[in-house]
């Protein structure tokens, strides 16, 4: 378990004691508090924001170190911090989020323990919600796996924050809005990053597995296919990337029933799980090979999802299906011209063991649109480097079959700041489709050098027929990700937050 610090929301009262953080706008400057503060002593605030410059810029922080002793009140204050918010009126959830957790950042690294902060302005309470929820986010560590005095060694260099008293006109509705939504986000990026940011040797196909199976007591309803169920099933395309482990081959199948009728037609989302890809006999270089212990990064954001589903009690029928394997070299090991039949009945010719993802996503896919009837299918997956050769780490890759469910992961990506940019896909029979026409298959798993991301699209859009789905190639952004104000592990946890609010938006209103 993370340790991260406890969250109350309370009235406005200023403290006793302690650390004490005021926020500042362009606008307003300073607070009435910060001016009563200013004037008990001597214009001290406002002497340190002239001297350092202070411009109360988005995220900006000036700390005013001083025992500070105001009267009549007779409060002890041992240090003012001072939380710059720019221009109010512009604030986004995203931004009030970040702001948090440049703040959550800021003290950590000075080692305080407890905070009293202060929001005067009568904000909208889920902005509060959402300051809260982005210094929470910023706490995340993983070090399950130090021991106890290299754990010493960091705590030495860093002081975990431990209570943070956040104090506002619209507290209640504060605190109501982050208990009842931000808190269960908040479980399933964790739960996404933890899985993401174990080492494979742990969490290979058979401990996922199991791993999996135990979220039952969350509500899910749990079915685990194994390589048994999996040949009976005709999943060759899947089994076919795990042949070269020693480890089992799965389909895991996560269940939410949570709209007012049963029969609702679910949304599904399905994940890439491959926990280590060495490339299989296609073997990839030494360099950087270590990162592919985050080859599962999709079936991650699946899982954390449907946790949040199930922590929230979201009032939708949601399933939540991940293939999970383990690409290894070995005798018995898919080779490069092999040709599996996939459960579909369609036939591919393996041109390259490491295109494998969307050979589990193939079989993965059709199980779920032939048993489920979705409304709607999305699938993750880090499935392609020529996703970040166009797009970098700041934009996960979107490719849909449908416009309207694009544009409603495009919404949900900028109001969760988890972006999506679409990209092209072609119609089947198209000129980017015929790239993976294959002279011995129905189709080959890769499509050449160029359009690599959009050619592994065309791969997976074969196996959805007329369901509504999209891809969302997120190699760029799951794992060894971009560090942020309100993430600074390995694994980013990408794609939770984005697809519980457009589950939230759209089909629980």
């Amino acid at each position: 378990m993370n340790k991260t610090a406890k969250i109350n929301f309370e009235k406005i009262s200023l403290p006793k004691s302690g650390t004490l953080v005021l926020l500042t706008s362009k606008t307003s400057k300073l607070s009435d508090l910060a001016k009563e503060l200013d004037t008990n002593n001597n214009k001290f605030i406002s002497q340190a924001i002239k001297a350092a410059e202070f411009k109360h810029a988005k995220s900006s922080i000036l700390e005013i170190l001083s025992p500070i002793i105001t009267e009549p009140k007779a409060t002890k204050i041992d240090r003012i911090i001072l939380l710059g918010l720019g221009e109010t009126k512009d604030l986004t959830n995203i931004d009030w989020r970040h702001i948090g957790g440049a703040l959550s950042g800021h003290l950590t690294s000075k080692k305080i323990e407890a905070a009293t902060i202060i929001i005067e302005d009568e904000t909208d309470p889920e902005n509060t919600a959402n300051l809260a929820h982005g210094m929470i986010l910023r706490q995340y560590k993983f070090d399950k796996y130090k021991s106890s005095s290299s754990k010493k060694e960091d705590d030495d260099q860093e002081t975990h924050l431990q209570k943070v008293s956040i104090q506002s006109v619209g507290a209640t509705l504060a605190k109501k809005h982050y208990t009842n939504t931000l808190s269960a986000v908040q479980f399933g990026v964790f739960a996404a990053r933890d899985l993401v940011n174990e080492p494979a040797n742990i969490l290979g196909p058979n401990e996922y597995a199991k791993r999996i199976k135990a979220l039952s007591s969350l509500g899910l309803k749990i079915k685990i296919l194994s390589d048994k169920e999996l040949k009976a099933e005709k999943m060759h395309s899947l089994l076919g990337v795990g042949e070269g482990s020693r480890q089992g081959s799965y389909l895991a199948i996560m269940e939410w029933k949570g709209a007012a009728k049963s029969s609702d037609q679910p949304v599904a989302i399905i994940g890439k799980g491959v926990t280590f890809d060495t490339g299989g006999i296609s073997i990839k270089g030494a360099s950087g090979m270590e990162d592919m212990k985050g080859d599962m990064g999709g079936s991650a954001t699946v899982v954390g999802l449907m946790q949040t589903l199930a922590k929230r009690k979201a009032k939708i029928n949601a399933i939540g299906v991940v293939g999970l394997v383990e690409n290894m070299p070995g005798g018995q090991a898919t080779r490069p011209g092999d040709i599996l039949t996939s459960k579909s009945g369609q036939t591919i010719e393996v041109i390259n063991t490491d295109a494998e993802g969307r050979l589990v996503l193939a079989d993965a896919l059709w199980y779920t649109q032939e048993k489920y009837n979705p409304k709607y299918m999305v699938n993750l997956a880090t499935l392609t480097g020529a996703i970040m050769v166009a797009l970098g780490k700041e934009y996960a890759g979107l490719f849909s079959n449908n416009d309207e469910l694009a544009d409603m992961l495009v919404s949900s990506g900028k109001e969760t700041g988890e972006q999506v940019w679409r990209m092209p896909l072609g119609s089947i029979g198209s000129s980017y489709d015929k790239l993976i026409n294959s002279n011995f298959a129905d189709m080959k798993n890769t499509g050449g050098r160029w359009g690599g991301a959009i050619t592994a699209a065309q791969f997976l859009q074969r196996f959805v027929n007329e369901t509504p789905w999209a891809h969302i190639d997120i190699a760029g952004v799951a794992m060894a990700s971009k560090k942020t104000a309100i993430n600074q592990s390995w694994g980013s946890g990408f794609g939770v937050d984005l697809l519980n609010n457009w589950i939230a938006e759209n089909f629980e209103k």
